[in-house]
C-alpha cells in the first residue's frame, strides 16, 4: 500500500486514537448536528436495500453495523488504520458475514472499478487529498451509483477559530471543505445535492440540556434548514450532507 506523508501521519494519528481507546469528537458540540445524522441515516436507509455497498473510511465499523440493518447485499468496509479494522473485525456479529473489512488507502485502493452501487462515509474526505479521493470514488462507483457523505465545512470563521484553539482534538492535516471543493464535486458527479447544517443549533447549544425530544432543538433545526438554503448564508454552516450520482 503506497502512502503519502499525509497518509502516514493520518494513519499514525488514528492508530494511536484507536489503540488508546479515546474518543476524539467533542460529543457535546456534535449534538448540534443531530438533524444532519438523522438525514444521513434516513437517506442511506432508502438507498441501501439489496445494493453492493462500500463504507469508505469505516473506522471501527460503528456505522457499518447500522447500515447492515438496511439490508445491503454486501458491504466492503475500508480504513487506513489497521487498529480500527482489527477492532471492527472483533465486533463481528451474526449479520456481519456480508461485511468484508479491509485495510486500504482510500485515495488509491486495490478495489475493482465500477464495483459499487452505493458508497458512503462520514467525516473522511477532509482527512484525504480531496481531488485524489473524489477521483477514486468516481472510479469505484458503478453506473447510476450513488455517493452519500457527511463532511465539515471550513468557511465559518468562528468555527475555524475554535478548530485552531483545539489542535489536540484533530489531526494536523485535516482540511474542512470549502466552496471550491463543492464545485469540484459538482463538476465530477451528476445530480449533486448539498444540504447545509449546524448554525442556529450550534449557536444556541448552551440553552438546551438535551436534543432528544426537544421542541426547541427541532425548531432550530427547521430554522437552519430554511436559513441555510440561502446561498449568502451557507458559509455559516458547520457541516454538509453530500448526495451525488454517477450516470
Amino acid at each position: 500500500m503506497s502512502l503519502s506523508e499525509i497518509n502516514i501521519r493520518e494513519k499514525k494519528f488514528h492508530n494511536q486514537l484507536h489503540e488508546s481507546g479515546s474518543h476524539r469528537y467533542e460529543n457535546r458540540f456534535y449534538r448540534a448536528l443531530n438533524a444532519l445524522y438523522d438525514d444521513f441515516f434516513n437517506t442511506l436507509k432508502k438507498e441501501v436495500n439489496k445494493k453492493n455497498v462500500l463504507d469508505y473510511g469505516c473506522g471501527v465499523g460503528s456505522y457499518t453495523e447500522r447500515v447492515i440493518k438496511f439490508n445491503p447485499s454486501k458491504i466492503t468496509a475500508i480504513d487506513i488504520s489497521e487498529k480500527a479494522i482489527n477492532i471492527a473485525k472483533e465486533k463481528k456479529n451474526d449479520q456481519n458475514h456480508i461485511v468484508d473489512y479491509r485495510v486500504e488507502n482510500c485515495e488509491s485502493t486495490k478495489l475493482n472499478s465500477n464495483e459499487y452501487d452505493l458508497i458512503y462515509g462520514a467525516g473522511i474526505l477532509h482527512h484525504l487529498d480531496l481531488r485524489k479521493s473524489l477521483n477514486e470514488l468516481n472510479r469505484l462507483i458503478g453506473k447510476n451509483g450513488t455517493i452519500i457523505f457527511i463532511e465539515p465545512l471550513g468557511t465559518n470563521p468562528i468555527i475555524n477559530l475554535y478548530r485552531k484553539l483545539t489542535p489536540r482534538a484533530r489531526s494536523s492535516d485535516e482540511h474542512p471543505l470549502n466552496f471550491d471543493d463543492i464545485n469540484f464535486i459538482k463538476d465530477l458527479f451528476d445530480e449533486v445535492d448539498i444540504k447545509y447544517y449546524g448554525f442556529f443549533t450550534l449557536v444556541f447549544l448552551p440553552f438546551y440540556k438535551s436534543t432528544k425530544n426537544s421542541k426547541f432543538f427541532s425548531f432550530l433545526s427547521q430554522i437552519d434548514r430554511i436559513f441555510l438554503k440561502i446561498p449568502l448564508f451557507r458559509f455559516l454552516a458547520w457541516s454538509i450532507l453530500i448526495k451525488a450520482k454517477k450516470n
